[in-house]
């Protein structure tokens, strides 16, 4: 006669039970340990490779401030790196100076701001009609404007300069004074392009309008004229205002174009007391010719400062901005 097998008891079930319990939350607290350790590992190297690149980009920045306030002594003390020993205010004396910083800063802004609010209402009126009108050509008027993106400046260069050498408006001026006019040498032809649409960088900021003009919902538009609202006014008040942040995202980058630009301020041969980025090229030959410096290296010193006075508006208004700059490009499409 076999012998029947004990049957476990009620302990020892309890016991399984509470060590496969065990067994289950020590796996879990093993696997969340190991995710634990993965993010701290994936954390340190993308933390790395953020800082790696923040050096790239502000390494030369953080050095040019540095030696702006470099004494001679400090320039050739191969111990000193970026933070100086004596450090002297005196290459700032003599950069607003040579710079006559506060006059030309002041031309160069208004120069800029200009600009800047006829490029913004321009490119605005001509990305919203894009994106809100049908008319003949338009895809072909679109594609010269994606052309305006990608056509260097410097294939036009010649056709610039002379249109605006002997300025003519289909042979009118020709036909009073005998000539054309000459417009160099004076910044209205930056006033003109922009004007028309043809300004610094005026193809992205229409395509920047346009995206953004094609995200807003049209029944705003509707409910608009339903009220007796015309065209005009919708624009004005209704969608322009909806359309804030790409408008500040194009007035920031219309005014840092504008602001640095030397290519056309070379083309057409703008004065230097009006564009403050074209005089600080001649600020190392000034302070030569004058103090009678010749060592390149002391004259490097002289140019970090003025580089350092050029570039504080610039910093200014992007931090006073950064919040609507990045919505704005955010919301423009033109992300990556």
């Amino acid at each position: 006669m076999n012998k029947q097998k004990a049957l476990p008891s009620i302990s020892s079930v309890k016991a399984g039970i509470q060590s496969m319990k065990e067994d289950t939350q020590f796996a879990n607290d093993r696997l969340r340990w190991i995710s634990n350790i993965k993010g701290f590992i994936l954390g340190i190297f993308r933390l790395a490779i953020i800082l790696g690149i923040c050096y790239v980009i502000l390494g030369p920045v953080i050095g040019i401030i540095s030696s702006s306030f470099f004494s001679d002594a400090d320039s050739y003390n191969p111990m000193v790196y970026l933070i100086p020993q004596e450090p002297t205010l005196y290459r700032y004396e003599l950069a607003i100076k040579y710079l006559d910083y506060w006059k030309t800063m002041g031309s160069s802004l208004l120069y800029s701001l200009t600009l800047m609010a006829l490029q913004v209402l321009v490119c605005s009126m001509v990305g919203y009609g894009f994106a809100r009108f049908n008319f003949p050509f338009k895809k072909a008027l679109f594609a010269c404007v994606v052309v305006m993106i990608v056509i260097p400046t410097n294939t036009i260069m010649l056709p610039l300069y002379m249109t605006f050498a002997q300025f003519d408006v289909f042979g009118i001026i020709s036909a009073i004074n005998g000539s054309g006019v000459n417009l160099l040498s004076t910044p209205v032809p930056m006033y003109i392009l922009t004007l028309f649409g043809c300004g610094l960088r005026s193809g992205l900021y229409i395509y920047i309008f346009n995206q953004f003009f094609r995200g807003l919902p049209k029944e705003i538009e509707e409910a608009a004229f339903v009220d007796g609202a015309g065209t005009w006014y919708t624009y004005f008040r209704i969608m322009l205002v909806n359309a804030l942040p790409s408008v500040v995202t194009v007035a920031i980058f219309s005014m840092v174009w504008q602001y640095n630009d030397t290519f056309y301020a070379r083309l057409f041969l703008i004065s230097d007391d009006i564009i403050i980025s074209k005089k600080i090229a001649s600020i190392e030959a000034s302070i030569s010719n004058v103090e009678k410096i010749l060592d390149p290296t002391i004259l490097e010193l002289f140019l970090d400062a003025g580089i350092v006075l050029v570039m504080i508006p610039i910093i200014i208004i992007y931090v006073a901005l950064q919040k609507q700059f990045i919505e704005g490009v955010e919301r423009s499409g033109i992300v990556g």
